[in-house]
């Protein structure tokens, strides 16, 4: 079973309005552990297969950015788990363009 999760990781306190080298570090995290994910403005939505490998990753990320001085860091977190049948990231956009592609075909008419 797959956990699809949208992690934002935000360092405070950084002395610079840019943080794009510090999602940088978190996205080498994920690439590091072989880890599908898809990169957005805002966040960064990841598959794992448990929740111990959330523990993980986030302990890692939270070692990864102190070890850069970042003093303190907010971190957000939805979470995706569904017992019916296996999804994953493609799934589910894939299912949201089919969706659009069914109603562009039907207001072209």
């Amino acid at each position: 079973m797959k956990i699809l999760l949208a992690l934002r990781v935000i360092p405070i306190g950084t002395g610079d309005t840019s943080l794009s080298s510090y999602v940088a570090e978190v996205v080498k995290i994920f690439e590091k552990r072989g880890l599908r994910y898809i990169l957005s403005p805002f966040n960064t939505s990841i598959e794992i297969d448990d929740f111990s490998q959330l523990s993980d990753i986030l302990k890692e990320i939270v070692q990864t950015l102190s070890s850069r001085d970042v003093k303190r860091m907010a971190i957000d977190i939805s979470i995706d788990v569904r017992f019916d049948k296996e999804i994953s990231l493609v799934y589910k956009i894939e299912s949201v363009e089919r969706k659009i592609m069914k109603s562009s075909q039907h207001t072209s008419l």
